[in-house]
């Protein structure tokens, strides 16, 4: 089989490590390239002692890159920092980002929520948003692939497939999501350090988080108009995992049972996407360390009301998973490659 050679941008941090674990034993994937500017010349062991022993390239500046040696680039950047890089990348290159930098479809939108104007903006046009399963067609064919947020995978999941069925109305879907602390970074950070966060839970960017317009933005594609949504996350003393509960208004005479089979009917076959049997709550601890997402649907007990909910591993399914998922479909593989862990557990 030919060797996909891959560089790794922005090694250092959560995301990177994770895309290195998990290509590390890709079939198709020898890894060429590991960035990271301040931790250039070093060996990555000396930044993550889980890869000692492995055989893998000294970290370097993106500069340092000699791209022609390169097939497909997994950026790890920060947010606000990919597109320009992006934009100096060879044309051949392959690229699915895990920033933000081209989630956004408008750059109106971009700019009001990410505080500066579209660096980027004609590669903003030709990037696809890599929800896998909703936009495995389109990611088929595309060059750059736009890796979703951890807080929208959770929640669109289950609300894309009910409202393109038009089973839910468009106004009043409440999104409550909890994270661990990994999705914050790896930066240091006051609000992230063992003190601030053990042994306590609380809400965070209310009103005011980064993902809900692009949520909305999605949401709205599915039903085929405006959709805006109440989404509130919170942060969890917990190292991974994510959970989004959902609460919506029932539409057309529908059920929670009727939301149930749309469900099942539109994720039947799907590697990852797995609903748990009826009545059950969904766990992080059953996705930990996997690309699984688990849904659960309950009927409310108000009259015309269901509640979903959905896990998934936040540094996985929300973000290098899916994004080893997204490679595996640009490059034509089984979308599986590489990503086929059983949870961790306990």
């Amino acid at each position: 089989m030919d060797t996909i050679r891959v560089a790794i941008l922005g090694a250092s941090g959560y995301t990177g490590a994770e895309l290195l674990r998990l290509l590390l034993r890709h079939p198709r994937v020898r890894i060429v390239a590991l960035t990271a500017d301040r931790k250039a010349g070093e060996g990555i062991e000396t930044v993550f002692p889980q890869f000692l022993g492995y055989d893998l390239p000294r970290l370097v500046t993106i500069k340092d890159v000699d791209f022609s040696g390169v097939d497909a680039v997994f950026c790890a950047l920060p947010h606000g920092t990919t597109q320009e890089v992006i934009a100096g990348l060879p044309a051949h290159l392959k690229i699915v980002d895990l920033s933000a930098d081209f989630r956004l479809t408008s750059l109106d939108d971009y700019a009001k929520w990410y505080g500066h104007e579209h660096r980027a903006p004609d590669l903003q046009q030709e990037a696809v948003y890599g929800l896998t399963e909703i936009n495995r067609a389109a990611i088929a064919k595309a060059r750059l692939v736009a890796n979703p947020g951890c807080y929208p995978t959770s929640a669109m999941l289950p609300l894309i497939p009910l409202l393109r069925a038009g089973q839910i109305e468009t106004a009043d879907i409440v999104i409550d999501a909890k994270s661990g602390v990994s999705g914050a970074g790896r930066a240091l950070k006051e609000g992230s350090l063992f003190c601030e966060v053990a042994e306590g839970i609380h809400a965070y960017g209310v009103a005011s988080h980064r993902h809900g317009p692009e949520i909305e933005q999605e949401l709205s594609v599915a039903s085929g108009q405006p959709v805006l949504v109440n989404f509130t996350p919170h942060l969890m003393p917990m190292n991974r995992g994510m959970l989004s509960s959902i609460y919506v208004r029932l539409k057309g005479g529908a059920s929670a049972d009727d939301l149930r089979a749309t469900l099942e009917q539109a994720y039947a076959g799907e590697a990852f996407v797995k609903l748990v049997p009826n009545g059950v709550s969904p766990q992080t601890r059953h996705v930990r360390g996997s690309n699984l997402a688990h849904i659960g649907v309950f009927a409310d007990r108000l009259p015309g009301r269901a509640m979903l909910f959905c896990v998934i591993d936040n540094l996985m399914k929300g973000a290098s998973g899916q994004a080893v998922q997204n490679f595996n479909v640009q490059f034509g593989l089984p979308e599986s490659m590489g990503i086929d862990q059983v949870a961790l557990f306990p």
